[in-house]
């Protein structure tokens, strides 16, 4: 992963993302919803945003240990103010979906698809992972928006979840 090109203080680029909203009927597996295309602009714009960037869904790290403490401690997110919490991965809306089922989301955390990585790539947060066969992702961070306006970012240095893990995010909350 090249640098970030982005930094706290900064406003983060327009961004477009396609999620499939969650509906009582996707308690069902063979129900599969309908994606929407949102943008940061319309979405994000004068709320308290924390995002968390995952290289993939259903991969070890993301699945078991970073994105289960961010709906664990979802009430804390919400109790400091944030309107929305949402995980964002270069995976298709449709495994997204299929991500936030298993992990049991359902309305409380966004599960975002930045398709080809396009949002994050454009501030140096992209990582090609090719040598495993997954193309360019999403690097593995987090960032509290406020009004679009970065207040946190959190850029893993190396494997594993710290910087960009809930309770990093809480503290900086």
């Amino acid at each position: 992963m090249a640098a970030p090109t982005i930094a706290v203080g900064d406003r983060v680029p327009a961004g477009t993302f396609s999620y499939i909203p969650y509906t009582p009927e996707q308690d069902d597996p063979l129900v599969c919803g309908s994606p929407v295309t949102i943008t940061t602009t319309d979405f994000f714009a004068g709320k308290k945003v924390v995002l968390v960037s995952i290289p993939g869904a259903f991969t070890p790290t993301c699945h078991v240990n970073h994105l289960p403490p961010f709906l664990q401690r979802y009430d804390e997110f919400k109790s400091k103010g944030v309107d929305i919490v949402a995980v964002l991965a270069a995976n298709d809306a449709f495994v997204m979906s299929g991500w936030a089922r298993v992990e049991g989301l359902k309305d409380k955390i966004l599960a975002l698809s930045d398709s080809g990585a396009q949002w994050s790539h454009a501030m140096g947060l992209s990582v090609d992972l090719s040598h495993v066969s997954f193309g360019l992702r999403t690097a593995r961070y987090a960032m509290v928006l406020d009004d679009l306006v970065v207040r946190y970012l959190g850029v893993e240095p190396a494997r594993g979840v710290t910087v960009s893990g809930a309770e990093a995010v809480l503290e900086a909350l």
